[in-house]
């Protein structure tokens, strides 16, 4: 692996990487195209600076830029169709067209991956937004692509049953783009992701062809299973407006326990013990460094632990169970405290136990709210990676100390290095928290954090996609015979480009 000075050497301070993209030559949209799209969709759902009545520009900024305000597109129109006629009518125009298209969502993502490097048209699903079946014995639940997490959730909880998907982002993000980043989320442990989870989709293929899989059946053992490469394809082979996903049971008690480890060494060995004794009922296992969790409390983001508890802590643990019975459930948790802490050599200094649902939100709260926090703070870069659980501390310390030696720590350019994560699938979310997004900051940090990946044999993206963001890393992550096999789907299912340009590939 290269040494701090020896990246500084290779990488110019005003490097262009990450918008240096080989994008295909595509058309703006123009008036002619607007005529068009106004016999498909009714005014209300056209937003365009080039109508007759232009749309003043500052409403077509949230679809342009994203919610960190780190990557801002140029596009001139926006279209909101309200069905899969609509969306492949509007996909065969681009295509013959040779006009470029964003699919976007929620616009929740961290890697640039829903909005134009360009003036791309984006094409909003937030319009598609009804639920189409459930049934309840199954437990499968058909939806369009613009339907709101929460909005799913709420509709499920009546029915006892929860989507297999939980964000921090849950009331913003769509079902669809979920599914296009294959999102993970904070119970990956418990319901496994999304390639597992997803029994069908509906899809509008770059020239318009609607793909209809979407299948209600859990199992189907006929030839290729072809709904797998457009989760986590991020919109670049197609548009997903419709997906089938089987929804669990809702857990009939829900309980969680914030532990506070005096050394991140203690990680390991706790996330062994939790998973012998609460076994079948565990359904969330959070890892918060102390600098991460002092920023979260500081910005508000649930109610801070007493003083007793938080002194002397290095990091936190949040487990959360969900189980059929509460008696059994709070037993169980009480014999693991008791454990815990009944040995010579404690791994844990103490926990707090939730003890009513205000108290469940709270704790649960802190860990949710870190993204915000991380915002609040600062400027955040956000590295979203796969690396063995007990090198978690040691990916930090090591990108802290190479801030540090590249005179960027704490002299008003970089303010924290800090780390918090899913334990139970190895995803860690690094952030470095500068006062400005800058070239030098950005020059120092990649490639060395994937390179620093690529030596544990991890991944460059766990869960937020590649996007805009990291198409230069998927190589830190992928082999060359992977990405070749991968454009030449793209190209299979896109010859002439338009679907997301610039985005996982170049």
């Amino acid at each position: 692996m290269f040494t701090s000075r020896q990246i500084a050497r290779r990488i110019p301070l005003r490097s262009p990487r990450r918008w240096a993209h080989s994008l295909p030559q595509l058309n703006s949209v123009t008036k002619e195209d607007l005529a068009h799209f106004s016999k498909i969709l009714p005014p209300s759902a056209i937003l365009s600076t080039l109508s007759a009545t232009p749309t003043p520009a500052s409403e077509l900024e949230p679809f342009n830029n994203d919610w960190m305000n780190k990557y801002h597109g140029k596009s001139t129109t926006v279209l909101k169709p309200r069905n899969v006629k609509q969306v492949s009518e509007i996909v065969k125009w681009c295509n013959e067209r040779r006009i470029g298209i964003v699919p976007q969502g929620g616009n929740t993502g961290l890697v640039g991956g829903s909005v134009p490097i360009k003036d791309e048209l984006i094409l909003s699903l937030s319009n598609m937004a009804s639920i189409r079946s459930f049934d309840d014995a199954s437990g499968i639940l058909v939806a369009d692509a613009g339907c709101i997490l929460q909005s799913l959730s709420d509709y499920l909880t009546p029915l006892n049953h929860v989507v297999p998907l939980d964000l921090g982002a849950k009331g913003s993000c769509q079902i669809g783009g979920n599914v296009s980043t294959n999102a993970g989320g904070l119970r990956l442990l418990r319901y496994g992701s999304l390639h597992g989870s997803v029994l069908g989709l509906e899809v509008v293929l770059p020239d318009g062809t609607i793909l209809d899989q979407l299948t209600t059946l859990r199992k189907d053992n006929t030839g290729y299973d072809l709904k797998q490469l457009f989760i986590g394809a991020e919109g670049t082979l197609g548009v997903v407006t419709g997906v089938s996903i089987l929804a669990a049971p809702a857990p009939q008690a829900s309980n969680n326990i914030m532990l506070a480890l005096p050394k991140f060494d203690n990680v390991l060995p706790l996330y062994r013990e939790v998973k012998k004794q609460l076994c079948e009922i565990l359904s969330a296992f959070e890892f918060i460094d102390r600098t991460a969790y002092d920023l979260g409390v500081k910005h508000g983001q649930g109610r801070a632990l007493d003083s007793e508890v938080v002194e002397g802590a290095e990091c936190f643990v949040l487990v959360e169970t969900s189980g059929g019975n509460r008696e059994h459930d709070e037993e169980k948790l009480n014999n693991l405290l008791e454990s815990l802490l009944d040995v010579d050599h404690p791994l844990i200094n103490t926990g707090v136990l939730a003890s009513s649902p205000a108290q469940f939100s709270s704790l649960w709260a802190i860990r949710e709210g870190l993204t915000e926090a991380m915002s609040k703070e600062g400027k955040p870069y956000k590295y979203d990676i796969s690396v063995p659980l007990h090198k978690f501390k040691e990916v930090v310390d090591k990108t802290r100390d190479h801030i540090k030696e590249m005179g960027l720590l704490h002299d008003g350019a970089v303010k924290y290095v800090v780390g918090y994560g899913h334990v139970g699938d190895g995803n860690l979310h690094l952030n470095v928290v500068a006062s400005e997004y800058t070239p030098e900051i950005e020059a120092a940090l990649e490639p060395f954090v994937y390179e620093l990946v690529a030596t544990y044999r991890g991944s460059v993206s766990a869960e937020h996609g590649i996007g805009v963001m990291k198409t230069h890393a998927l190589q830190y992550s992928k082999d060359a015979t992977s990405i070749e096999l991968m454009k030449r789907i793209k190209h299979l299912f896109d010859p002439k480009g338009i679907m997301n340009p610039g985005k996982v590939l170049v």
